[in-house]
């Protein structure tokens, strides 16, 4: 049997709802959530933890599951949790591959940004959720001239 990839993301909201994102140092120079792909005799929910240990330095306490991604593109399972960040400490980048990290308001985040970063971080934030399962198209990106719809 071959084995499926599957990724874990963490949603990090601060005490004024500001979401933790990073920034790449690669490809698009994107900012996302923290996260990655899973590692042999890992739970999805072990990736987020460890990922956002690896890329920002916080120890997050991974909660409720928010939403399960299918991307047939790369058959990928894609979770997304909430998390909360354990200590008082402040994120800054603690791998090459992250650039910048900080909190952003949902209605003021960073670009660039695929469709699918901001899609889960609006399923995240959703007040009720009715279905966590999703399918998912190849990646659109958001760029930054304001042309992106709210």
């Amino acid at each position: 049997m071959g084995n499926k990839n599957m990724g874990a993301a963490a949603i990090i909201a601060d005490t004024a709802g500001r979401v933790l994102l990073v920034k790449h140092s690669y490809g698009m120079l994107n900012w996302d959530l923290p996260g990655g792909k899973s590692e042999t005799g890992e739970s999805a929910r072990e990736t987020a933890s460890r990922e956002t240990l690896e890329e920002t330095g916080l120890d997050a306490a991974v909660g409720a599951l928010t939403g399960v991604y299918y991307d047939p593109q790369h058959d990928m399972h894609h979770f997304a949790f909430l998390a909360s960040n354990r200590t008082d400490r402040a994120p800054e980048p603690a791998s090459p591959e992250i650039l910048a990290c900080g909190y952003f308001a949902p209605d003021e985040l960073p670009r660039p940004m695929s469709d699918f970063t901001y899609r889960r971080i609006q399923d995240a934030l959703a007040a009720s959720r009715e279905e966590l399962f999703h399918v998912i198209g190849p990646r659109k990106w958001l760029d930054g001239t304001g042309s992106g719809s709210h």
